[in-house]
């Protein structure tokens, strides 16, 4: 049943009212949960990431935790888990991986968590050197080397990530400069505790480093976790420096030819387009003088605790436009969000207080990422962060896809494309969240880092709770990520995207076989594997899972109708502009 128009207009002021007060900055929060649950003490336990559901919706079970606090105890659970023949899975503190790489695999495994892993080992001022332990914070790890003087060059947006996690998945910033925007670029060292013979203690710590084979240490800086875990972990990074930030609106006329330069232009450059409003975001951010003056803080808007009640009355709103609205009525409401995101500025301020203009300049430390949803105490729930899985508030997917630079032009035009087929079909997709986030990534020694330099594509849309149903116009989307991949040669995120992205993407990397040698030598028995490495390194299985509305939860590509949700009107049909793409549309919208 649809909206009256009364109804309708009540639902855009709600979403304006609530998105407003979504973006109110609050000193009191409550911290994401321990992503490990255990029914008695340390044993029997479920593991989830911080959104509280895997791709597939299933729970994962282990039969025991086990928080180590230092290397020693680290080497000892290690080696009790090999010595029994074990599975074994490394969980971090807050667990953001979308794919189940935490997850040992049946009832009996164990899971080893680096929360309690968490101090600076040694900061080396001259040599610019930084060795922390695999469990600490990106929050803590900028904060502690600009108390030193020092910057980490890039990361990650988002601040609550942990270095262990960020190398198992290549997490990256944006930038095509230097070393590039990726965190493991700056991996000079790494100590990691891998399986061992009995005749050993059944584990072994492993130094890798310049004077260890090469080899090693690029398996090892980006390994979803399979060779082993990593204990501590050595940066090399640079004199404290200071960026200045602007923010500018521009149409998106030009904007595939601006993809292909932007991240030359500029250092941390990115772009955000927004498009049913034809409009693109661009960031324009690069390094300045210390001494040019500004105190300027990130504090994105995205990020910052919420109240409560606000968050889950927003998600209220958002599934009844998903349900009974219109397109008329979610376009509303998408312009409405990104003009209030404009005018708080994104969560940039030129003091850490307000905003009064742009530049914004500040210390890296406090511009290259934020999350004070994590920071403040507890408040009982009052406030949480948006995705915090303990409200109905915020739940969505997240899929990141990268395409190389030389192709990333003729990919943008293909999306506009299809924007201009029917822009309203794009509100509900994409500008009702975030948009296309546009960053930059640089061609890696890594094995599975990325083969040359790189366009990541950013998506956040809507999930429902409800397994199998369909979400408005999802065939935008998942035409979008299957012309990326497969026209375009694209690569999926190891640490956001759904299993179809995954099928036949490790043929993608030239030097996989050399991963899977180390991989092999580190842990022979495969104890750190999962089903789900397994199958997305090609060792066995396929992550495509073949079943009744299976597309519709990015479990598989469709071939069928039965693969969507034909009792509620959606049908396998070929992509509108890349016609061999297999998506679930909506039979009056195709």
């Amino acid at each position: 049943m649809s909206m009256s128009h009364g109804q309708t207009r009540a639902m855009e002021s709600l979403l304006v009212l609530l998105s407003l007060g979504v973006l109110v900055q609050l000193a009191g929060c409550s911290p994401p949960p321990d992503p490990v649950i255990c029914t008695h003490g340390t044993s029997n336990c479920t593991i989830a990431n911080t959104y509280g559901s895997f791709t597939d919706r299933t729970i994962c079970r282990a039969a025991k935790v086990t928080y180590p606090g230092t290397e020693q105890e680290l080497f000892a659970a290690v080696a009790a888990v090999v010595s029994t023949k074990q599975k074994v899975k490394v969980a971090t503190k807050h667990s953001h991986s979308i794919p189940k790489l935490a997850c040992p695999g049946g009832d009996e495994g164990t899971l080893i968590s680096t929360a309690r892993l968490n101090r600076t080992v040694c900061i080396d001022v001259a040599k610019r050197l930084m060795t922390v332990e695999s469990g600490m914070l990106l929050r803590d790890l900028i904060e502690a080397a600009a108390a030193a003087g020092l910057s980490l060059p890039h990361s990650p947006y988002w601040y609550g990530l942990t270095i262990g996690g960020m190398l198992a998945t290549g997490a990256h910033g944006s930038s095509l400069w230097g070393k590039g925007g990726a965190v493991h670029e700056y991996v000079v060292g790494l100590r990691i505790v891998t399986p061992a013979p009995a005749s050993q203690g059944f584990a072994v710590v492993r130094e890798l480093g310049s004077d260890h084979p090469v080899l090693d240490l690029d398996a090892a800086k980006v390994s979803l976790g399979v060779p082993g875990v990593v204990s501590q972990v050595t940066l090399t990074m640079q004199p404290l420096f200071k960026r200045s930030v602007t923010m500018v609106q521009r149409d998106d006329s030009d904007m595939a030819e601006k993809v292909a330069v932007w991240g030359h232009l500029h250092e941390f450059g990115d772009m955000t387009w927004l498009p049913y409003q034809r409009m693109v975001i661009y960031r324009q951010d690069d390094r300045v003088d210390v001494s040019t003056p500004g105190n300027g803080l990130n504090d994105l808007l995205l990020f910052r605790a919420s109240p409560t009640r606000r968050l889950v009355d927003a998600r209220v709103a958002e599934e009844r436009l998903q349900e009974n609205g219109t397109d008329t009525a979610r376009c509303t409401a998408a312009q409405q969000q990104a003009a209030a995101f404009e005018q708080r500025s994104y969560g940039f301020t030129n003091d850490g207080v307000s905003f009064t203009r742009y530049p914004v300049v500040g210390y890296q430390h406090r511009i290259q990422a934020s999350g004070t949803c994590l920071s403040s105490p507890e408040d009982g729930l009052l406030t949480s962060c948006a995705w915090d899985p303990r409200i109905r508030g915020s739940f969505y997917y997240n899929s990141g896809f990268s395409v190389a630079v030389s192709k990333a032009r003729a990919f943008v035009v293909d999306m506009q494309r299809l924007r201009d087929r029917n822009p309203d079909m794009f509100c509900a997709a994409l500008d009702s969240k975030v948009g296309v986030v546009m960053r930059y990534v640089k061609a890696s020694s890594a094995y599975l880092g990325k083969k040359e330099d790189s366009v990541d594509f950013d998506i956040v849309y809507y999930r429902s709770h409800t397994n199998g149903m369909p979400r408005v116009h999802a065939d935008v989307v998942d035409e979008i990520e299957q012309m990326a991949l497969r026209k375009y040669g694209g690569l999926p995120h190891w640490g956001k995207n759904w299993n179809f992205a995954f099928y036949g993407a490790i043929t993608k990397y030239p030097k996989a076989h050399k991963f899977l040698k180390v991989k092999n030598k580190y842990d022979p028995d495969g104890l750190f594997s999962n089903e789900w490495t397994d199958q997305v390194l090609g060792i066995n299985g396929t992550p495509n899972f073949i079943k009744k509305s299976c597309a519709i939860e990015g479990l598989c590509v469709c071939s069928s109708d039965l693969h969507c949700a034909p009792e509620q009107g959606y049908l396998c049909k070929p992509g509108k502009v890349y016609k061999k793409a297999r998506v679930c549309s909506f039979i009056t919208d195709y």
